[in-house]
């Protein structure tokens, strides 16, 4: 097997979905392509021919995120008709599912380079636009009726777990907003963002520059205020969830010895990965296992973990696995830069947002040997993969 590098990774500045949202104009395909060429742009060392493949995943599969998207977004892109392209989907761990497959084709030796990522534009296509669920689901009682909705997932896990409160998600909510913040200002966010030229009817022709949905100065007071939109007197309201965003997000992975050739830096270094499902009625605990798995098939224990990217769909969901593996809610090493409760999740993308935070950590952190990213996935399953830091001192 050989050994993987994640090269770099860019993302567009995250929206806020619907038609006040900064890409209500803005075709999906349109911001995928705008990743891609950035990191073209970025490398130009990388020769486009030596692309051996564009994996571009997005959950909702039509219209303009739709037709193979990553062949037709590598065209669009200005990639050689010779790159091929395809479009994959796991949900909230698209752009995560197409890093891991691509890797294990770099490992095996089908690939050299390729180009993995994500898009979602739930303005214009929200979760579940179209979809037929089979009525054995609940016919048969597969699943509980409140597995197709996320945020009562969520309120499902508080079910589970009462020791997580809404008082403890609202206090997570606070400190990845003000995370995220002091990120942006300090200038550790911002320098992996790809300006997006964008038109609005009335006021004509923008360029989004910075995320759209973080809201600095969060309070407990203000989230205290928030309705409960999926239980009457719920725990889970728009303060300690993400929202709902539009975004694309995109990387180079290499075998390390061609990128070593060709000149590319190498960020991480791939160690393994691993998915696992859970029930679907609590999603959100899919993290949990995977990362058992992960950290089992790699010879390692949580304690060997230096950095954690976790997606935060919900707060519930990153305390439960806090909780689970015995880690302080504020811990450093979690989240160092806030999360999406801040930036926004636009479902498919994320995975790879979580990849290039964790890369740009690593290379200030050469303490630091192994991080992992996690996410849970809609339908009841959790995805983890670990990554090397290439800039570990013990390495010397």
């Amino acid at each position: 097997m050989r050994t993987v590098a994640f090269v770099d990774g860019v993302r567009t500045p995250f929206g806020r979905a619907g038609d006040k949202g900064i890409y209500a104009n803005t075709r999906a395909d349109d911001m995928i392509v705008k990743v891609i060429r950035e990191l073209l742009r970025r490398h130009p060392e990388l020769p486009p021919e030596r692309v051996d493949d564009v994996a571009v995943a997005a959950t909702t599969q039509t219209g303009d995120q739709g037709l193979t998207i990553g062949r037709t977004a590598a065209l669009l892109a200005g990639l050689p008709k010779s790159v091929p392209g395809f479009a994959i989907d796991r949900m909230c761990a698209g752009a995560m599912t197409a890093v891991t497959t691509t890797a294990s084709g770099i490992g095996f030796g089908a690939y050299d380079v390729v180009i993995a990522g994500g898009v979602e534009h739930m303005g214009r296509h929200p979760m579940g636009e179209g979809v037929d669920p089979n009525p054995r689901f609940l016919t048969d009682k597969l699943v509980d009726p409140s597995a197709l909705v996320m945020g009562q997932t969520a309120e499902n896990l508080h079910d589970r777990f009462p020791a997580i409160t809404k008082q403890r998600c609202d206090a997570y909510a606070v400190r990845s907003q003000e995370r995220f913040a002091d990120a942006v200002k300090e200038g550790k966010i911002g320098p992996e963002l790809v300006p997006v030229a964008t038109r609005h009817p009335e006021l004509g022709w923008g360029l989004a520059t910075e995320d759209e949905p973080p809201r600095p100065g969060t309070t407990m007071e203000g989230l205290a205020s928030l309705k409960t939109p999926f239980r009457p007197h719920g725990r889970v309201t728009a303060g300690n969830a993400a929202g709902l965003n539009d975004g694309a997000t995109g990387a180079i992975l290499a075998d390390e010895s061609t990128a070593r050739e060709l000149g590319l830096p190498v960020g991480m270094r791939l160690v393994g990965y691993a998915f696992a499902g859970v029930d679907p009625e609590v999603m959100g605990v899919g993290p949990v296992p995977a990362t058992e798995k992960a950290l089992a098939r790699a010879g390692l224990s949580i304690s060997d973990i230096g950095l954690f990217e976790i997606n935060e769909a919900f707060a519930v969901q990153v305390l439960a696995f806090l909780d689970h593996f015995g880690i302080a809610e504020d811990d450093p090493r979690v989240n160092q830069w806030g999360g999406a409760i801040a930036c926004g999740h636009p479902l498919a993308s994320s995975g790879v947002r979580l990849m290039t935070q964790l890369s740009r950590q690593f290379a200030e952190r050469p303490d630091v040997r192994y991080g992992i990213t996690t996410m849970c996935i809609g339908i009841g399953m959790g995805g983890t993969v670990i990554w090397e830091n290439p800039a570990w001192e013990g390495a010397k």
